[in-house]
């Protein structure tokens, strides 16, 4: 590998710059460990008080050291520590790990110095990761720049995995949880206040090391959306999962009180869309974070939905099925021919799926084998389940048990399979050695066995479409305030179907207007000033005589100047009526890091009282759009009920692709964007509200 953290996480030559030779302290931790993990570099302790420390010869400063060094570790106090990098830099040192704490996090003045720091890494080339930070290790390669208690928590020999965290006492806590729970990992990094390295810049280097399979990540917010999209990027493309704890707030990048779209951007809902659209797995707890890791350290995953569920246990079995139901997964039935059989072989057995072939395998627990043969054989699962409780431990069943297993593995090595079973490790190894992970709780094996089945659809469509080109004649966003008439006018000009409408400046014109329309026309106030019509009485439905749409302009705009006196009405627009069809609504929001990000929902209650929205990084192509529709809780409203028509998706999803992409060739100028309703119909779609809110602006 040619990457530049190459230096931190293989070095060939290491200095521990305040180096002590009490091993317990911060400064002799590292030199213990790699001494007895059998760290095949150079190891130059520096401390000018000492001729030698752990039997090592010391170096009073590091421009004493002779030969080249690939990495510092930096554990001096916060008043000598920037000139310490600064030597360090001159000397050539290729990168530096830095515990020292009392920069960022805790003054001004420490802000001051931390920047500095990121100075002497821009201009020096030499990459530091810090500091605040705990540290990182290889374990494979001996070398241990932390003086975390980590490497006396290690268990497994070096496994897939490699985990980066903000968090310096959380990664602690994520590698130990992980060992016990007999996940393998191998690289460990913490970026504290990253100064330089990120966490984004680990996660590329994990996905370019053919070593790590499987990324766990753990930050706090991020700073560099390119960087994190890209290293996303980077790892979809390597196949490699990515198992995200991210926990805290982003702050919506406007107003909410100026758009619907600002108000439902908070907390994490642009993290979310980062993740789902990079296929990232976003843990909510621990355990989770673990458990999924875990499953894809075994490196299978499944090409589809459908789950076969086998048990020893009806009741488990129900357990299994909800929990597949609500994990998105397909629990068919067996088919009717296999089903016969398996009544013949087991007459009590439950053979539609789950399959139940009850406690007669504790008798002949070859029957166990048949059964999940047939089921491989004559079904066509893309993963298979069994609960099997204490069986595979009791000392009757225990050798059969592993025996049918192995077989099963022997004949079918591409099976995705798993297993819950109650055992201790030397039970439970057997069968992890046949690449089948196994849990306890029966319902968490689905959770997993979902997990690799998000994973495994994320690498199977490989890269999204390319986004689609805005028309020669796109408008761009507007710069000051706009009415909503200015606004669809702008939404038409990049190929989003508005309503037929016209701006009118008298009762006559609106008569006018409605003739031509010829039918039921919405009539509404026109003002760059008001941008919630209704919360004053400026829309009026269903006007469809000469009398009501002569009143209904004298109304509107009797009610604005009343609600607003110093607004700037523009006048009144008339507008088709639009009958039928979904409402559905599409908004813009500019997130301070990620910048604008598209939400989709449906509208009315949905969006008001459920906040049933889904939200993208702008911009994407269409079956990226496709995707945001399928994930609200509400998109079989889509499909048509109570007899209604389905609606039109091909619009829908086209709508919002080129929503996403006049919202990223104009992120400099937009705030917000509102779009409610867009009703959806059963051919084609129609805006027929609209706001955009340009950046300063917000009312």
């Amino acid at each position: 590998m040619t990457h530049p953290l190459e230096p931190m996480l293989r070095p060939k030559s290491v200095a521990v710059i305040g180096a002590s030779n009490t091993p317990s302290r911060i400064g002799g931790r590292p030199i213990h460990a790699m001494k007895t993990a059998g760290y095949k570099g150079e190891i130059y302790p520096v401390n000018p008080n000492y001729d030698t420390i752990q039997d090592l010869p010391a170096y009073a400063r590091i421009q004493d050291v002779p030969k080249d060094v690939d990495c510092a570790i930096i554990a001096v106090s916060a008043k000598v520590a920037v000139q310490t990098l600064r030597d360090c830099a001159d000397h050539g040192v290729k990168s530096a790990v830095m515990f020292t704490s009392g920069f960022a996090e805790q003054s001004e003045e420490g802000a001051k110095a931390q920047r500095e720091i990121s100075e002497i890494a821009r201009n020096s080339g030499m990459r530091i990761v810090g500091p605040n930070c705990l540290g990182v290790f290889n374990i494979s390669a001996g070398w241990y720049g932390t003086f975390s208690n980590a490497p006396g928590a290690l268990l497994l020999p070096p496994g897939p995995i490699g985990i980066v965290s903000q968090s310096g006492a959380y990664g602690a806590h994520v590698f130990t949880v992980s060992q016990l729970r007999g996940v393998g990992a191998n690289y460990w990094v913490t970026t504290g206040n990253e100064s330089d390295v990120d966490v984004a810049e680990v996660i590329e280097y994990y996905a370019q090391n053919p070593e790590v399979k499987v990324i766990l990540a753990y930050a706090e917010g991020m700073k560099n959306a390119d960087r994190v999209c890209s290293a996303l990027e980077k790892a979809r493309d390597a196949q490699k999962p990515v198992i995200f704890m991210k926990v805290g707030k982003t702050e919506a990048g406007a107003a909410a009180a100026a758009s619907h779209t600002a108000s439902l951007a908070g907390a994490d809902a642009v993290y979310d869309a980062l993740f789902k659209q990079y296929g990232v797995y976003r843990a909510e707890t621990t355990e989770e974070f673990v458990d999924i890791a875990y499953a894809c350290q075994f490196g299978k995953y499944p090409k589809g939905r459908k789950i076969d569920l086998q048990t020893i246990s009806g009741g488990v079995g129900v357990q299994m099925a909800d929990a597949s139901v609500k994990y998105g997964l397909e629990v068919t039935p067996l088919p009717v021919e296999t089903q016969k059989k398996l009544k013949e072989i087991i007459p009590f057995a439950g053979v539609n799926n789950p399959v139940d072939f009850t406690a007669q395998a504790l008798n002949e627990p070859k029957l166990m084998e048949t059964n999940i043969r047939m089921t491989i054989e004559e079904a066509d699962f893309d993963s298979h389940i069994v609960y099997l409780a204490g069986v595979p431990a009791s000392p009757f069943t225990r050798d059969a048990c592993l025996q049918i297993f192995t077989n099963i593995r022997q004949e079918y090595p591409d099976e995705v399979m798993m297993m819950s079973l109650i055992g201790p490790k030397e039970v439970v190894s057997p069968y992890e050695d046949l690449k089948i992970p196994c849990y306890e709780d029966p319902s968490l094996t689905v959770r997993a066995m979902a997990a690799l089945n998000y994973f495994g659809e994320v690498f199977a469509r490989g890269r999204p479409d390319a986004p689609p080109k805005l028309p020669s004649g796109a408008l761009p966003a507007p710069t000051e305030p706009v009415a909503e008439h200015e606004a669809k006018k702008i939404l038409g000009s990049i190929g989003i179907p508005v309503t037929r409408e016209e701006l009118v400046q008298s009762a006559d014109e609106a008569v006018k207007v409605w003739q031509d329309i010829g039918g039921a026309v919405v009539m509404k106030i026109a003002s760059p000033d008001i941008l919630h019509k209704t919360e004053i009485g400026g829309v009026l439905l269903k006007l469809n005589s000469e009398e009501e749409v002569a009143e209904g302009y004298a109304t509107l705009m009797e009610r604005a100047k009343k609600a607003k006196p110093d607004a700037k009405i523009d006048g009144v627009i008339v507008a088709e009526m639009v009958s039928g069809g979904v409402e559905t609504v599409m908004g813009v929001v500019c997130d301070p890091v990620f910048g604008p990000a598209v939400m989709f929902g449906l509208g009315g209650v949905f969006v008001e009282v459920l906040k049933d929205v889904t939200f993208r990084l702008a911009p994407f192509g269409v079956d990226e759009a496709y995707r945001m529709i399928d994930e609200i809780q509400g998109r079989v409203m889509l499909d048509g009920v109570r007899g209604a028509p389905a609606a039109d998706l091909k619009a829908l999803a086209e709508a919002l692709s080129r929503l996403s992409v006049f919202a990223a060739e104009n992120a400099d100028t937009i705030e917000t964007i509102d779009v409610n309703p867009f009703i959806v119909l059963s051919d084609g779609a129609v805006a027929v509200d609209a706001l955009i809110v340009p950046k300063g602006s917000s009312k």
